[in-house]
């Protein structure tokens, strides 16, 4: 299952940081997942990386 950074990012960066694979950069609003490179471990999600909760399973 794929997962998505909302429009409820703050792009604070930590889910940036906690990526082993480096399949999340910066965008324009919000922080991204590059699909092609996420395996799909679900460290973004898990351990409340994200204070914003704004990683989710599509």
């Amino acid at each position: 299952m794929a997962y998505k950074i909302t429009e409820y990012c703050v792009k604070c960066g930590s889910c940036f940081f906690i990526c082993p694979v480096a399949a999340i950069s910066e965008g324009q609003d919000t922080y991204v997942i590059d699909q092609e490179k996420c395996t799909q471990c679900g460290k973004c999600l898990t351990d409340n990386h994200c204070p914003a909760w704004a990683i989710v399973k599509e």
